[in-house]
């Protein structure tokens, strides 16, 4: 299992899912596609995002969180979300974790926000939320700062 799991939970914006798997290559992370995309993964937009870099991302195309879960029952899951005020920050990064991030336009599920795991990046108040691939990087260099590539 990679030291860091990215899971993007119904992703709608092909060139933010490019990005982040160019991330993904470059930090060793294993990206996991969850539930219905947006866009096809052969889109030229996706494809542009993610440059040439496709070939060395661990990438996974599953169907859905339980699957998920059920692949890795041992595994611990944080979810990002702009409905807590429980930052990134106090997380204590493990090898292996699974980060998961939803859809652009709408967020993760309630029973996502509400568990105890859920955890927010600061912004400025009456501000919506980042881009989905800036807050990706932001909170996947933090485990990279706490346990290294």
């Amino acid at each position: 299992m990679a030291k860091l799991n990215i899971v993007l939970y119904e992703p709608e914006i092909p060139q933010n899912t490019g990005n982040i798997a160019r991330l993904c290559a470059c930090c060793g992370a294993s990206l996991y596609l969850v539930g219905k995309l947006g866009f096809s993964l052969s889109s030229k937009y996706t494809k542009r995002a993610g440059l040439d870099y496709w070939d060395s991302v661990d990438l996974h195309k599953i169907e859905s969180m339980d699957e998920l879960y059920e692949m890795f029952p041992e595994g611990t899951f944080y979810y990002l979300t702009t409905k807590t005020d429980k930052l990134y920050t106090e997380i204590e990064f493990k090898d292996g974790d699974f980060i998961v991030f939803g859809p652009e336009t709408r967020g993760l599920p309630d029973k996502y926000v509400k568990d105890e795991n859920a955890r927010t990046i600061p912004m400025k108040k009456g501000q919506r939320s980042l881009n989905l691939s800036n807050s990706v990087a932001i909170v996947a260099y933090e485990a990279i700062r706490q346990n290294g590539i």
